[in-house]
């Protein structure tokens, strides 16, 4: 058993000049304007707050993930697709019309019969939007981000998820202009499944390795 780490902080993370502000946690002073402003338009009784959590709760769980599915499930079943995604994952993401916010670069990392693959960001919460909508509450979590590195194994057990002592994990640490999305292997008995099927039976989770395809929730449950 053994775990291979790869940072790449050189990408980013080690600016701290005060200049940095392409990290996900440097958008705090917006978010403050956003709930602001959602205060005054609840209080003049302009919108309802349950009514943009419904709005958020489907982005982050619905719509966000379904494109990195689609990413997959054209990966699973498009070996062209599955090369380029190999290749260039930024340009092949691009095709199907899933880009980042500010022109981040994109990795594909393929789960194997050997390898399984975790996503993390250790100093913030750098998290591929374009594929995976808005990131989930642990994911930026203290907890999280510092025990994937240290013991991956042990945090996909809390994740419900436990590998053969026998496969390999590798963590890959995200930057800001180097993000990663996990292809999960494809589930047995999936032959002869058009891609839209295969697209429902991946879940946001697996496609940063906290779950394998067709067994993980799409839910922000730690």
């Amino acid at each position: 058993m053994h775990e291979d780490h790869d940072h790449h902080h050189d990408h980013g993370h080690h600016h701290h000049d005060g200049h940095d502000h392409h990290h996900d946690n440097h958008y705090s002073d917006m978010q403050a304007r956003v709930r602001a402003l959602e205060t005054v338009l609840t209080e003049k009784g302009l919108i309802d707050p349950k009514a943009i959590d419904a709005i958020v709760e489907t982005y982050q769980n619905k719509v966000g993930p379904r494109n990195g599915a689609h990413v997959v499930a054209k990966a699973w079943s498009d070996l062209e697709f599955r090369d380029w995604l190999k290749r260039d994952a930024t340009a092949a993401i691009a095709s199907l019309g899933y880009t980042g916010r500010q022109g981040e670069h994109m990795r594909a990392v393929f789960n194997t019969e050997d390898t399984h693959n975790l996503v993390v960001c250790t100093l913030c919460s750098c998290y591929p939007w374009a594929v995976l909508g808005l990131p989930p509450t642990w994911y930026k979590a203290p907890a999280y981000r510092s025990r994937a590195v240290i013991d991956p194994r042990g945090v996909l057990a809390e994740f419900g998820l436990t590998l053969s002592e026998t496969k390999k994990i590798r963590v890959w640490d995200s930057t800001a202009e180097l993000r990663y999305l996990v292809i999960p292997e494809r589930p047995e008995g999936t032959d002869g499944m058009s891609e839209e099927e295969l697209s429902a039976l991946v879940s946001r989770d697996a496609m940063i390795g906290t779950a394998i395809a067709g067994h993980g929730s799409t839910g922000d449950g730690h």
